[in-house]
């Protein structure tokens, strides 16, 4: 009499083992046919499992990869031994997370296995770094450190973060000082070091870098980086060497289309000082829409914002020599100009008291000394910046008669030879900054480079 139960039993435990394997090694596809075949072969599987039209999920979507700021990615299927979830007995509609790529197959028999199929979508970590969703698994086999949870509880959120000597190939890695600091918690010592960046897929066009936290040595007084260096090496477009405060700016590195890695390098030297650096590394495919136009260092989108130059500071910063870049701004829908004004000393840095005496000091290109506003070329021959069809009016023509400038410099920003700063306005498409300096500031004394808002305009305002 104990021989039945026991046959029943070996059958059932065949079953689960068979079932997990096939979804295990062959996929969703491979288990579906060979439910069929069960069905045909045994007759009272198919009463028991019921018609695979009432319950099958009309939305396992396929493996996507987005590519923008915040990268999409392909999409991860496992299955999930889920003992707390019995069935109901009931057709129910598959379920979605909000739109997160979540979905849940439970069927109207006792369900030991539930598919379980997400997006590795960008997710928050708990610690406010930005991560990818992956199987926890998946997680530790790619190198990185679970830092949360995702995808309703069955993804973990995977932070990468790499120091000195490692390489990746990882989007959203994070590049740090960590492992290699004082008691201080920063980066004191000198020697070189390195990331060696691998793209994630083969059309990987551009890395986007977020200094999250950027803190090195200052130039010296001719505003060259002899102590620290941040040295870009790889890319395809050429890349200045920074150094200095560069907390919340950014960089866009064009990589070309072959598969040569990019090599991300902070070189420290010289005197004592706290560095620290965090460096988010977005990789960028060549067709997405968070692209930046080739050849733009910085690239910034919206209606308004602010543009900085690198170690900008109204107190400590100075202007770097050798610099040879240019920022973008993304001409929005329906605005045909752009308006760029100096930044508010007062407003935007509210430690800056002002002075009856005291200029702004978000515009500081003196160029050896000329103070005021100056334009033109043959004025601007060392240090300047370049506005396609700059005015004050927005007209082509300026209110002297003149027409537009394109190349400003001086200590007060304004398209026009004056000392009171002015709104300048360009309506030259696309929406370009040059900025050039030369290998000497010895003489131009409190250079600090720019710092500028700007704010588009609609195309019904165009005169």
């Amino acid at each position: 009499m104990t021989s039945k139960p026991l046959v029943v039993g070996l059958i059932l435990v065949y079953f689960i083992i068979a079932v997990h394997l096939t979804l295990k090694i062959d996929g969703v596809d491979s288990f579906r046919s060979s439910v069929s075949r069960w069905k045909r072969q045994i007759p009272f599987f198919s009463s028991w499992w019921g018609s695979s039209s009432t319950n099958k999920p009309d939305n396992v979507r396929r493996s996507s990869y987005h590519g923008s700021s915040k990268q999409g990615h392909s999409s991860n299927s496992y299955v999930s031994f889920l003992p707390d979830k019995l069935p109901s007995y009931q057709n129910r509609s598959t379920s979605t997370n909000n739109g997160k790529g979540v979905s849940e197959r439970d069927s109207r028999f006792l369900s030991l296995f539930t598919l379980v199929k997400f997006d590795n979508s960008e997710c928050l970590s708990t610690s406010g770094d930005n991560g990818t969703c992956f199987p926890q698994a998946e997680c530790y086999r790619r190198g990185g450190a679970v830092n949360g949870r995702c995808a309703k509880g069955y993804g973990a959120c995977c932070v990468f973060s790499k120091t000195c000597g490692a390489s990746t190939n990882q989007n959203g890695t994070y590049f740090t000082h960590n492992g290699l600091t004082n008691p201080g918690g920063s980066f004191d010592g000198t020697g070189s070091c390195q990331l060696t960046v691998y793209k994630c897929s083969p059309d990987v066009c551009q890395l986007r870098l977020d200094f999250d936290s950027f803190v090195l040595a200052q130039p010296s007084i001719n505003g060259i980086c002899n102590n620290d260096q941040f040295i870009v090496s790889g890319a395809s477009t050429a890349v200045p060497i920074i150094c200095g405060v560069n907390t919340g700016n950014h960089m866009y590195i064009d990589v070309g289309v072959d598969n040569s890695p990019v090599t991300i390098s902070m070189v420290t030297s010289g005197p004592t000082y706290s560095r620290s650096w965090k460096i988010k590394i977005t990789q960028i495919k060549c067709r997405d829409l968070g692209k930046a136009p080739e050849g733009c260092l910085q690239y910034y989108r919206g209606v308004s914002g602010v543009i900085r130059s690198y170690n900008f500071d109204f107190t400590s910063g100075q202007q770097l020599s050798n610099q040879d870049y240019t920022s973008c701004v993304r001409v929005e829908r329906n605005f045909c100009g752009i308006r760029y004004t100096a930044c508010n000393d007062n407003v935007q840095f509210s430690n800056i008291q002002p002075t009856t005496t005291q200029r702004s000091r978000a515009f500081f290109l003196t160029g050896q000394g000329q103070t005021g506003s100056v334009t033109g070329a043959n004025q601007c021959p060392t240090d300047w910046i370049t506005i396609p069809c700059a005015t004050n009016s927005g007209r082509t023509q300026q209110s002297g008669g003149a027409v537009c400038q394109d190349r400003i410099c001086g200590d007060v920003f304004n398209s026009e030879t004056s000392t009171n700063p002015s709104p300048v306005y360009s309506y030259v498409k696309p929406f370009r900054i040059h900025y050039h300096t030369d290998g000497n500031e010895t003489g131009d004394t409190g250079n600090r480079g720019y710092c500028l808002n700007y704010i588009q305009q609609p195309c019904s305002i165009i005169r």
